[in-house]
């Protein structure tokens, strides 16, 4: 008995090309070699077909989105300064005049009073003034929060900062980068805490955000500007 013959029966039997008078008898007789043929042809013929032509990918959908088309006129802006209003969880008649756009503590977006296109470069009169001597060309953005708070020891006050309220304003940055080709950089998309050290404009000892309420891990203007930037990143 030829062990490699036999070795090679139990495979063409294992491929389903039956041996039913021998078997695997390790005897090369017509029967196994009837078998070895009948498999040689199927490759041929499987050589013979073309495999199916790969389906064309569909181009992806760019992400929805959350900013009404209209609150994003046409202008060339090139920053957007993020705040909170250090007042409730929902936005007021003074808070919509000095903001383009305003979340409230459950994500909702408010539109504020001025239009985006009264902050292009040089501002217009009735420009939205949300930050000292950075407001020409930058979009000002606010959650409506942190009334009473505290900064050291750190007291978020009645009126914290949400989880959703930040989810929203990472994706209303989105929206504006993608809508005003925006990059994403420390001296492009930044919080007001962050405009003195960044852009070199001395303010008012503005905290925020130096601390997020829904996460008080995260400690120090960078890290929550680092926080918010890899956020939005990772919308557009």
């Amino acid at each position: 008995m030829n062990k490699t013959v036999q070795s090679l029966q139990r495979r063409l039997i294992a491929l389903g090309y039956p041996l039913p008078k021998y078997g695997a008898d390790g005897d090369p007789g017509g029967e196994t070699i009837a078998a070895v043929n009948a498999a040689l042809d199927e490759i041929e013929k499987l050589r013979g077909v073309k495999p199916p032509a790969p389906k064309p990918s569909l181009p992806a959908s760019p992400p929805a989105s959350i900013v009404p088309a209209d609150w994003m006129p046409d202008a060339k802006m090139g920053r957007i300064i993020c705040h909170w209003t250090a007042g409730s969880h929902e936005a007021s008649e003074f808070d919509r005049s000095h903001y383009h756009i305003l979340i409230e503590d459950d994500g909702k977006l408010i539109r504020g009073i001025p239009s985006i296109k009264l902050n292009e470069a040089p501002a217009k009169k009735g420009y939205a003034a949300h930050t000292l001597g950075a407001n020409s060309g930058s979009i000002g953005v606010s959650l409506c929060c942190m009334g009473g708070a505290n900064e050291s020891p750190f007291d978020p006050g009645k009126y914290p900062m949400t989880r959703e309220q930040w989810d929203a304003l990472t994706s209303v940055v989105a929206d504006l980068c993608r809508r005003y080709s925006i990059r994403v950089t420390e001296m492009t998309v930044l919080s007001h805490a962050e405009v003195q050290n960044n852009l070199g404009i001395q303010q008012r000892g503005k905290w925020d955000f130096t601390r997020l309420a829904f996460d008080p891990s995260v400690k120090g203007a960078k890290a929550c500007g680092d926080k918010l930037r890899s956020e939005a990143k990772a919308k557009l």
